[in-house]
């Protein structure tokens, strides 16, 4: 069979190395999309992260394909439902690295608290007064947790070591986990109105899209803290910048945001202007974030550990193994994204 790995990083190649010599196996640097697909119409497998877009139209220059094993827990960038039409089976990593994103979460939620980006700044500038630097405990402040899978309960149990209050909003809630952790869940409703600092960790869904906009914005309390390293589509970056503007969201930590891939490729973002697939309104809000000083954007690094991504490409590899073998595990369906 004939392996492509795509967006391939040096460090992941020994784990695809075991699948030689039984296997070709080749590494492309570059994202798979509709303008190299035809390149690789011999794959039997690939292997892609979450910047190659592998729509219908692509899927379709892909004759032999039999697998898709996304390095990524999302697959929001897979038509489902063409690989179904073809019966190609489409392989996930469920779980990687819950401990690692909820430890960048409070990476993002402890510099704002103590304001590290001006202080930092501040010092490097030889300029040692504390004024006007003047942060917030996380002690005694009430997290909100909107969804309480695997990396939720990390954030929890995180959030216990700082003495926050934590209460939770989850559509299937886990009251057994609840009790063992000693949180509790609320309504949505609730959560926005008690929590000082909520956190998102939901998928990207048609009725997750939006989550946050100016309704819910205004429904939480004033000088609220927002941090997201889910989906960037689950925030309405207008209504957002408007709430931090006005005072009613006093700071933001984003991993992710709306169109990602477009601003992390100055070539995809001159396409994007006569492309009828991304909103252009959204990349350049998404750009006024960036700029604004109570935001504070990481570039989708909060997997990005030795250990997480190690994990990635361990499971990742496997699942090609397991697929090569008649047994394939981790795979994912259309009616998968109805379970999440």
């Amino acid at each position: 069979m004939k392996v492509v790995v795509f967006e391939a990083e040096e460090r992941e190649r020994a784990a695809f190395d075991r699948l030689m010599p039984a296997n070709q196996v080749v590494f492309v640097t570059d994202p798979l999309r509709d303008t190299n697909a035809m390149d690789y119409a011999d794959a039997d497998i690939v292997s892609t992260f979450i910047y190659s877009e592998l729509g219908a139209d692509v899927i379709a220059q892909l004759p032999q394909l039999k697998l898709i094993a996304t390095r990524s827990t999302g697959y929001e960038h897979i038509d489902l439902a063409a690989c179904s039409e073809r019966k190609i089976a489409v392989g996930n990593v469920p779980t990687y690295g819950a401990n690692t994103v909820a430890e960048h979460i409070f990476a993002l939620l402890l510099a704002i608290s103590h304001r590290l980006p001006e202080a930092i700044e501040r010092a490097q500038r030889g300029h040692f007064s504390p004024f006007g630097l003047q942060g917030f405990d996380l002690a005694g402040k009430t997290l909100g947790v909107v969804g309480t899978g695997s990396i939720g309960r990390h954030v929890v149990q995180i959030a216990k070591g700082f003495e926050m209050d934590v209460v939770a909003f989850d559509v299937h809630p886990n009251a057994e986990m609840a009790a063992e952790l000693g949180f509790r869940y609320v309504t949505f409703d609730e959560l926005l109105a008690c929590a000082d600092v909520i956190s998102l960790h939901v998928p990207s869904l048609p009725e997750t899209h939006h989550l946050l906009r100016a309704e819910t914005f205004a429904c939480m309390k004033d000088g609220v803290v927002i941090i997201n390293t889910s989906r960037g589509d689950l925030i309405e970056t207008g209504s957002l910048i408007q709430a931090l503007t006005s005072g009613k969201v006093a700071a933001a930590g984003l991993d992710v945001l709306p169109d990602e891939p477009m601003i992390r490729e100055e070539a995809e973002l001159i396409h994007s202007i006569f492309s009828k697939e991304h909103d252009l309104r959204n990349l350049v809000a998404n750009h006024v974030l960036l700029r604004m000083r109570n935001v504070i954007i990481t570039p989708h690094s909060a997997f990005n550990t030795r250990e997480a991504v190690g994990r990635i490409v361990d499971i990742s590899a496997a699942n090609i193994a397991a697929f090569l073998d008649g047994h394939p595990q981790n795979v994912v369906t259309e009616k998968s994204n109805e379970r999440r």
